[in-house]
């Protein structure tokens, strides 16, 4: 038991900020420049489309977010792939934790342990 935990005050966060509109994520994207990290990593991410036909700034933009939303996409599905995997390996351990106390219990899976000399397990 810690004592110390009962006079703890909770700390008050701040709201969150509203989200940004349309136009201030079109600003950002517009004020990044060309050698941005983020769009360096997107443009050597192998789903990256290099055959591009066009190479107008609002053609690099769409492919820009279009690869930020695929990411974005396999994201979530390889989060959503790890929870169950998660889920899974948790039931397998309860399940092992189970089998392994069953296999400890001296006359649970031996009804002939009683037969022995003095009921040892040899």
């Amino acid at each position: 038991m810690n004592i110390g935990s009962k006079n703890k005050k909770r700390v008050v966060l701040p709201s969150r900020p509203d989200p940004p509109t349309v136009d201030q994520i079109l600003e950002d994207i517009n004020r990044a420049a060309p050698n941005d990290p983020w769009f360096t990593v997107c443009l050597s991410c192998p789903c990256s489309d290099s055959s591009r036909s066009s190479d107008s700034d609002v053609d690099l933009k769409f492919q820009q977010c279009r690869q930020y939303l695929d990411l974005n996409e396999r994201l979530q599905e390889s989060r959503s792939r790890l929870l169950r995997q998660r889920e899974e390996l948790r039931a397998a351990g309860e399940q092992l934790d189970r089998d392994v106390a069953k296999c400890l219990s001296p006359r649970a899976n031996r009804p002939w342990a009683e037969f022995l000399p003095s009921g040892r397990l040899t």
